[in-house]
């Protein structure tokens, strides 16, 4: 079916748009794990502290928060919100998993007067050693615990499932797509370890941001390179709109009324957004008028990151462009 005649039937037929499923198993952003010192009551105060911490710049978007009215109050307050904690035996000694109450979180931010774009998606971390292996979790901890601490959760890729994923010389678009629909996130940080020294390649919704970090042992060049991480994700997606923005979005991929009613929630469903208008459809694409509390370029990369759709070739007619991922 031409897409020209899929928006017509679109559009006179009030397809509802369909929401978009969860990545499986992928960790709630209410849930964290902090180490503590033992088991007694002043440690466990301390941990829920930080642990609060964390989960508040999550669901801000990764702000910073530490400068705003209340703060210390909620965090001091941590103990009266914790819906469940667990302890935990790690290499490095003990460590706390803690659940806050979802509600109770959200209300603490709302009340620090944060309109952020909510929780953002996890990172996927495929980070190599010098003989090509993907490191584990285990290995990463140092990056995983410093990306953590800035607010932002990160995912590794399936060990069985590595043999055709992304590396620094080889990060097609169509890999991207597939990682993206597999770990439902458009967020990728690809690594390549040499001796006390590293590569690195942040896919952020397509664009690709290249650094290296080196340090005294791996355990420093992992922290610096979590740093590095936070810093480009949070110059990217933190962006605080306030006025309304009018502009264009160009959306190219859509290839059935299922996968433009998917898109259509996927716009629908972001905070940013507060109209969605349908224009035209040429090709395998289509052209929204969108009103927005961010600007357009800004939109588009919060959207990307989410990994339903991509960045896209630029159009003509469109402030940003995308693409959809199936």
């Amino acid at each position: 079916m031409r897409l020209s005649r899929l928006l017509l039937v679109c559009l006179m037929l009030g397809l509802a748009p369909l929401l978009s499923v969860h990545a499986q198993g992928q960790v709630s952003p209410y849930t964290v794990v902090v180490s503590v010192a033992d088991t007694s009551e002043a440690a466990r105060d301390n941990a829920f502290g930080d642990a609060l911490a964390q989960v508040l710049a999550r669901t801000s978007g990764g702000q910073d928060l530490s400068t705003k009215p209340g703060y210390a109050d909620v965090l001091k307050g941590a103990s009266g919100i914790v819906q469940q904690y667990q302890y935990q035996r790690v290499a490095t000694g003990m460590a706390l998993q803690v659940t806050f109450d979802q509600a109770a979180v959200q209300r603490a931010v709302s009340q620090m007067g944060i309109s952020g774009g909510g929780s953002r998606p996890p990172v996927l971390l495929v980070v190599r050693d010098e003989d090509g292996s993907v490191l584990t979790r285990d290995a990463l901890a140092a990056l995983t615990q410093t990306v953590a601490a800035k607010g932002y959760s990160t995912v590794l890729a399936d060990p069985a499932k590595t043999g055709d994923t992304p590396n620094l010389t080889s990060a097609e678009p169509d890999q991207v797509a597939a990682m993206a629909r597999q770990y439902k996130t458009g967020l990728m940080l690809l690594g390549q370890i040499h001796g006390n020294a590293a590569d690195w390649v942040l896919v952020s919704g397509g664009a690709q941001q290249k650094w290296s970090t080196q340090g005294a042992n791996s355990a420093a060049v992992l922290t610096d390179a979590g740093s590095g991480l936070a810093d480009r994700l949070g110059k990217q997606l933190n962006v605080i709109g306030s006025a309304t923005v009018d502009g264009k979005l160009w959306v190219s991929q859509i290839n059935s009324a299922m996968d433009y009613a998917n898109l259509v929630a996927v716009l629908r469903a972001d905070p940013n957004v507060r109209q969605v208008t349908t224009l035209s459809a040429q090709g395998d694409g289509m052209l929204f008028s969108v009103k927005s509390g961010l600007p357009m370029d800004a939109l588009a990369n919060s959207l990307a990151a989410g990994g339903r759709v991509l960045r896209g070739d630029s159009h003509s007619d469109a402030d940003a462009s995308l693409r959809w991922v199936h």
